[in-house]
């Protein structure tokens, strides 16, 4: 018997993060496998406000934020998971790991975020994450990061 995985659109992400424009930085979760693994879509587009100063005539999408869609990737599958819509769930960052940057991220590209679970659990606070994200197959960053799952407004 397989496991339906699940996918999140940008409807569901906002009843899940609190995150608004211009920080909401994931369009669409998809492969929703439980807690375990799931992989986001962001569409980099020329009209995020980072390009104005990142760099003009050069735009790039700064590193911090390609961690940080890793980030909400993960959120999303935590809390469609455990059943966090609507649930007023905060996440924090508590540490990044091992974060290699091997490719450029620009406007026009789609970029994958591949993330996998690999400490955490139901009724968990702190949660360990794996994520790799690629462009057209090419790696454009790894890392690892833990994170918090405050679900007290719950």
């Amino acid at each position: 018997m397989t496991n339906e995985l699940l996918t999140a659109d940008i409807g569901l992400i906002q009843r899940i993060l609190p995150h608004r424009y211009p920080f909401l930085l994931v369009d669409k979760v998809v492969d929703i496998d439980g807690c375990n693994s799931a992989r986001g879509i962001k569409n980099v587009t020329m009209n995020e406000p980072h390009f104005q100063g990142h760099f003009p005539g050069k735009p790039i999408m700064p590193g911090v934020t390609i961690v940080e869609a890793m980030a909400q990737t993960a959120a999303v599958m935590v809390g469609t998971a455990l059943d966090m819509v609507d649930k007023e769930m905060l996440v924090y960052f508590m540490a990044i790991d091992k974060c290699k940057f091997r490719r450029m991220v620009v406007p026009g590209d789609v970029l994958e975020l591949k993330l996998t679970t690999t400490r955490g659990k139901a009724g968990s606070k702190v949660w360990k994450f794996s994520g790799l994200a690629e462009v057209s197959g090419e790696m454009a960053c790894e890392a690892e990061f833990t994170a918090m799952m405050d679900m007290s407004n719950t």
